[in-house]
């Protein structure tokens, strides 16, 4: 059994998720996550809502609220999302708790005394309308680099390269279209010139393992064509304060150093959580992150490769003294460096961007206040941005739901159901099977390895797929051995073979099923008379600041009792009561509706 942290990309907290979010770090992480648990693996699955920094402050004040109330107001839509898409989070925390603020700046002391973290003066954007400082990504001009416009203050998108706000070619404050005033300052820099080597060894090492997506490692090695030391604080009232510097309480610690250890602090605070409640030791957390067998996955869109590939591995090193000035780890030990960053591309939508401000948008909660939660997920688990961009669109998700998992998947199990309701009862005994038995059922168990070789290596298109393609081997089965004929007394022992051959493929099926569609797997096993619990699921839990802050709503759950990746007998005897249909078909309207509430029925 290995230890595997499944660390999910932090949701920003200035407003609601949209499905781009939740294809690129949501449903990608919780299908693996769910998968390594089936496997028998050790999965620690943590996140929780990214709640400092200027862009809070900017929603904050539009609202008429201070950043905390906006941040609470957010971070329970936030929840209460994913806990409805079902994503099986061990901990769901957010970066305004105590416990959050105290591991950040014990990794801020380490890499300071260890030599990484240098104070140099630097040129601060400063909105001249607000008079607030910009974060980088909130200003926008032509990129120095290849003259392509849209380039942020950190990056341009179009080229890869870094970039500072004062390199931009006529920049201009996204808050209120003004040219920003810049003013010189102090603050501390993640030294990453003096951990650039220890970056290409590692980066060297990952790529000979083998593994990563190709766009991933590419683009995570062109990062270190350009190292310089980056900004780790910032002036703003609103962030960790800096060990330091509390006589200066708008010097804070920037989004980049902070909400990146929410990973190590989230497992230090679901460790403290267990030994609260008499479940463990506030020490687990370290079989995670100190033993170097452990494993690390990072689930993200690809706008956060650079910070999971070069930032977050830096401050590592720098903790753990490892780059060029050396140093010691401090009282958290040696930290493991991530195993695999796992970076999807992005999703559009009816091919366009996503933008909330021009309406370009399709919140999770309103996807599932009107469809099933796992209609959803199937889409984005069968035609998301795995390794490339993908395209939403209302006709292609109304197409998947209703020729898909309504008339293949949906059908072959109301079929199988309602024929052993009507004939049987309950599960019948097989007597001898026929060749055309045994090569359904032996494609079906073999799925388990070809499915989960392709989950375990993140290409959960294909793994989908191949499900889906036994589906279809499974209605060619119904089709060949034409079950609702064998109507004659002398034919009933065939008939009771037929049935128990399809219930046991259908089983199997569901069991893989499970990981990308948990609420319609629960829903089958009942529908085969099982308890309904194949996927457990997350839950909602208001709990107290465990250092005194305010209290907040996590997502937790148990899944210690899972069931196994591999083949499971039907228990013949069993009942079978008659079915009702599980997913729900999509009237075409559907499309016409969702174009008109986009205000793009026009377009269409």
């Amino acid at each position: 059994m290995s230890h595997i942290l499944s660390a999910v990309a932090w949701p920003y907290a200035n407003g609601p998720r949209h499905i781009g979010h939740v294809a690129g770090f949501g449903v990608p992480s919780d299908v693996f996550s769910r998968y390594m648990r089936m496997c028998g693996e050790d999965v620690l699955m943590v996140s929780g809502t990214d709640e400092h920094g200027t862009p809070i402050l900017v929603a904050a004040d539009e609202a008429g609220v201070t950043p905390k109330a906006l941040a609470d107001k957010n971070n329970r839509i936030i929840v209460e999302d994913l806990v409805a898409l079902g994503l099986s989070y061990d901990l769901f925390t957010r970066t305004t708790t105590l416990n959050h603020e105290h591991v950040v700046q014990q990794m801020f002391r380490t890499c300071r005394d260890n030599g990484y973290m240098i104070v140099q003066e630097t040129s601060v954007a400063i909105d001249p309308v607000s008079g607030n400082t910009l974060p980088d990504r909130y200003i926008e001009g032509t990129c120095p680099m290849c003259g392509a416009e849209g380039a942020r203050g950190d990056q341009c998108d179009n080229c890869g390269n870094q970039l500072d706000p004062q390199d931009l070619i006529a920049p201009v404050s996204k808050v209120s279209g003004k040219t920003p005033l810049f003013k010189e300052t102090e603050h501390y820099f993640l030294d990453l010139p003096a951990l650039a080597t220890a970056l290409g060894t590692w980066l060297d090492k990952v790529e000979k393992t083998g593994g990563w997506r190709p766009n991933v490692i590419s683009f995570s090695k062109h990062l270190l064509e350009d190292v310089r030391p980056r900004a780790m604080s910032r002036d703003i009232s609103w962030g960790i304060p800096v060990p330091g510097w509390e006589a200066q309480p708008n010097k804070r610690l920037y989004v980049w150093f902070d909400a990146v250890i929410g990973y190590l602090s989230a497992s230090v605070e679901w460790a403290r959580r267990r030994e609260a409640t008499g479940q463990g030791s506030a020490e687990e957390w370290r079989a995670w992150w100190n033993d170097p067998e452990a494993l690390s996955y990072y689930f993200m869109g690809k706008d956060n490769i650079v910070f999971h590939s070069q930032i977050w591995p830096a401050e590592l090193l720098a903790y753990n003294g490892e780059g060029e000035r050396e140093g010691s780890s401090g009282s958290l030990g040696a930290l493991n460096l991530p195993t695999q960053v796992v970076a999807s591309e992005f999703l559009t939508m009816e091919g366009k961007k996503f933008s909330s401000s021009k309406n370009v948008v399709i919140y999770v909660r309103d996807v599932l206040s009107r469809y099933q939660p796992d209609a959803l997920r199937y889409f984005i688990s069968i035609a998301g941005p795995e390794n490339s961009d993908a395209d939403f669109t209302w006709s292609e998700f109304v197409r998947r739901n209703n020729s898909e998992l309504v008339a293949g998947w949906g059908n072959l199990v109301n079929r199988t159901a309602a024929m052993i309701a009507k004939n049987f009862g309950e599960i019948p005994a097989a007597s001898e099977r026929e060749a055309v038995d045994n090569e359904l059922l032996e494609a079906v168990r073999g799925g388990f390895e070809t499915v989960g070789d392709h989950i375990a290596h993140h290409r959960q298109r294909a793994a989908l797929a191949e499900i889906m393609h036994l589906v279809g081997e499974a209605n060619a089965y119904v089709a060949r051995t034409e079950p609702f004929h064998l109507k004659a007394p002398e034919q009933r022992e065939r008939l009771a073979t037929v049935l128990n051959t399809l219930v046991q493929a259908v089983s199997d099926l569901n069991t893989m099923m499970s990981v990308f569609l948990p609420h319609s797997s629960n829903a089958i096993d009942r529908v085969l008379g099982g308890a309904g619990d194949i996927a457990p699921m997350p839950r909602l839990e208001e709990v107290e600041d465990l250092d005194g802050g305010d209290p907040y709503p996590i997502i937790t759950g148990d899944y210690t009792d899972v069931r196994e990746w591999a083949p499971r007998e039907v228990v013949p005897g069993t009942p079978i009561a008659k079915p009702k249909p599980v997913f729900v078909k999509l009237d075409e309207s559907v499309v016409a509706e969702e174009l008109d509430r986009l205000g793009l029925a026009e377009e269409s």
